[in-house]
């Protein structure tokens, strides 16, 4: 541009010398235009560059060919085009479209460590800054003149209006998203908390104990404080008292002595802050005295860790002691009988015997052997039990007449099991009560399990007072109810019944909630057993029943097959008799004489008998667990056919399960005077 200048400034002296000589009117025209071409040709530059910062990437190469830049300009952008590909250069001119032409005040805002400074902070370009005040704000910055006009130029075109609005809704959809996913994830986490303290709320703490971690009270670190800064004293009281009678310190371990008693004293049989003396303060203060005072004469690390870990160790016998006398003692109360229900027996035996012969007979005994009705089998020696069982079947039945029930009893029940029944008859339906001594057949000869139990060896397990258990764990095998011909008559079902196709068979410890006949309707696939399969992961499988180290049950059986419930169980007794049922569980009996595969009990050797044969029912027909298990869903409670009792809290004793115990009682007459005489009240 300023050869152009010169090359016109030549044009216009021989233009001049002309005019002079024609007489020099035009000599002032030169001075004006010599003064333009000076004033243009810099801003012509200045405007030239500013206008170029702004150029698009994808316009560069048409810029370039319209003007006459620099060759250093030229190399540059050749450069760039054969450094990066034309899709490249396309995401680089979308993002600079989003964000603007780079700038030293977003590089210096984004791209720098934080261990960089600046001065001038307070003329930083702020991203919601107006145009104007973009302009100051570089005006006082820049050094000099040019790079003020070129940023101003450059700020101009960043921070437009939309730009700023686009800007600000992007910031605003990220905090937005970041906001979410901490709100997520602080409500799985919630949510996750607060099951798991519904869980522990519902376990009951008589059978689990009183501590659990997450038990809303124990988030309160604050709680009872008192009570424990107690029992630490008198912790630390005991560990110093033997520290000081070992170093002959008696006046001090007299001390430590008497100050123990009164804190024990004080401490009394309160649980709770709430609970204390209001002079617990002032004994909590004496001891504290007494503490420091013992610390500044005995304390020894080594000593004190020693005792702690010696108390700790004898704390944790005790522990390990009640927890097998609390598991015995559990068993016992499993074993035992109400007095009432004793009491409701022995009336109803008492009266039933008082009774003339023809008063003693059913109705409708010709259904006994329909196979068109719905037939159930129960076997049971309580009659409280048996009574829940018919009354919540029949109160749930559509057709009560078409069902059938086949009761099995002991002689020492028998008579009550049928006054009860003569006197509340379940409405349409038919009962018939049978004694299984009366069962001629079922005799040592023929059942291998009655041989056994009358074996000397099984006496001596179950009645010699010094027997010695190998683990708590066996002193549920040790139950009376293994001895009675009731819990196996459940291999015997096509010899009791034998003109019957299909019955179901039902525990005494369950409570019918729906109408059952649809098991009926339900496709066995040719398999024996119908019923609802236990295992979960680990649990309930056939290791956990079986001893796996015998070769006879290695060989036969997969230790992760899927175990099953008794308690309500559709047999079909036409394919029973076809594989012999009865045949194979006599010859697993008969190997188990030792209790070598397994121990004392009718599920492990159901497993067995009926391995390969079961067919899975949904669970919704059995749910089990309500004599155990303290936190089963109550929907699942509420949706089931049958609820069963399995389990040593059975809903007729003092240690059921508060919780579950209404889905039994609803099913027991407290107005009947037989119940109302011998106090079986709710």
């Amino acid at each position: 541009m300023w050869d152009m200048a010169t090359m016109a400034f030549k044009r216009e002296n021989s233009m001049t010398s002309s005019r002079r000589n024609s007489g020099g009117s035009g000599s002032w025209m030169s001075i004006v235009v010599i003064m333009l071409l000076l004033v243009l040709a810099p801003a012509g530059y200045f405007f030239g560059s500013g206008m170029y910062t702004s150029i698009d990437v994808n316009d560069l190469s048409t810029s370039i060919s319209k003007q006459d830049v620099d060759w250093r300009a030229k190399l540059a952008f050749q450069h760039i085009r054969s450094l990066f590909s034309k899709r490249v250069i396309d995401v680089i001119k979308a993002s600079t479209d989003d964000l603007g032409p780079l700038s030293l005040d977003s590089f210096r805002k984004n791209n720098l460590s934080a261990s960089w400074k600046f001065t001038e902070q307070d003329h930083v370009i702020n991203s919601t800054s107006s145009p104007a005040e973009i302009t100051e704000g570089t005006r006082k910055w820049t050094p000099t003149g040019k790079l003020e006009k070129i940023l101003d130029g450059h700020s101009q075109s960043v921070d437009t209006p939309e730009k700023l609005a686009r800007r600000k809704l992007r910031d605003k959809r990220r905090e937005n998203r970041a906001a979410d996913l901490v709100k997520n994830d602080n409500n799985v986490i919630i949510k996750l908390e607060n099951a798991a303290i519904e869980r522990s709320k519902s376990v009951d703490s008589a059978v689990l104990g009183k501590y659990s971690i997450w038990r809303k009270e124990n988030d309160n670190e604050n709680i009872d404080t008192t009570i424990r800064l107690v029992r630490d004293q008198m912790i630390m009281a005991r560990v110093y008292m033997s520290i000081a009678t070992m170093k002959n310190k008696t006046q001090l371990a007299h001390e430590l002595q008497s100050q123990l008693k009164e804190s024990q004293r004080a401490l009394g049989d309160a649980t709770a802050d709430a609970d204390l003396n209001h002079s617990v303060a002032e004994k909590i203060k004496a001891m504290g005295q007494l503490l420091s005072k013992a610390k500044e004469q005995l304390y020894d690390c080594k000593l004190v860790t020693g005792k702690l870990r010696a108390m700790l160790q004898s704390a944790d016998e005790q522990v390990r002691s009640l927890k097998k006398q609390s598991m015995f003692l559990s068993q016992i109360a499993a074993k035992t009988i109400p007095n009432g229900i004793h009491c409701l027996s022995m009336r109803l035996t008492i009266d039933y015997y008082l009774l003339p012969l023809e008063k003693r007979v059913f109705p409708r005994r010709e259904n006994l052997e329909n196979p068109d009705l719905y037939h159930y089998a129960l076997f049971s020696d309580n009659v409280l039990a048996a009574s829940v069982v018919v009354n919540s079947t029949i109160k749930n039945a559509k057709e009560p007449e078409k069902h059938v029930f086949h009761l099995v009893s002991d002689k020492l029940n028998f008579g009550a099991m049928n006054m009860w029944f003569l006197l509340n008859p379940p409405g349409k339906a038919t009962i018939h009560v049978e004694n299984v001594d009366e069962f001629k057949w079922l005799n040592s000869s023929y059942c291998p399990v009655l041989r056994q139990l009358e074996s000397a060896a099984m006496k001596e397990y179950y009645f010699k007072s010094d027997h010695q258990t190998t683990g708590s764990s066996n002193l549920k095998y040790r139950n009376p109810k293994y001895l009675s011909m009731l819990n196996h008559l459940r291999f015997y079902l096509p010899q009791v019944y034998p003109k019957l196709n299909k019955i179901l068979f039902l525990d005494d410890d369950i409570v019918v909630q729906k109408d059952l006949t649809g098991l009926w309707k339900v496709d066995l696939n040719g398999k024996v057993n119908g019923a609802v399969e236990t295992c979960g992961e680990s649990f309930h499988r056939f290791d956990k029943y079986l001893n796996f180290s015998n070769p006879h049950i290695a060989r036969n059986f997969d230790p992760n097959a899927c175990g099953w419930a008794y308690g309500m169980n559709m047999f079909d007794l036409d394919v029973w008799k076809k594989k012999d049922i009865t045949g194979i569980y006599h010859k697993w009996q008969n190997m188990n004489e030792d209790r070598v595969l397994w121990k004392l009990g009718t599920l492990p050797p159901g497993l067995m008998t009926f391995y390969g044969l079961t067919h899975p029912l949904d669970k919704s027909w059995h749910v089990l667990g309500l004599g155990y298990n303290p936190s089963i869903d109550k929907k699942d409670i509420e949706k089931a056919a049958v609820i069963h009792y399995n389990g040593n809290m059975k809903p007729w004793l003092e240690l059921a399960m508060t919780k579950y115990r209404s889905y039994w009682v609803k099913y027991i007459k407290f107005d009947h005077p037989y119940v109302r005489g011998c106090k079986l009240g709710e």
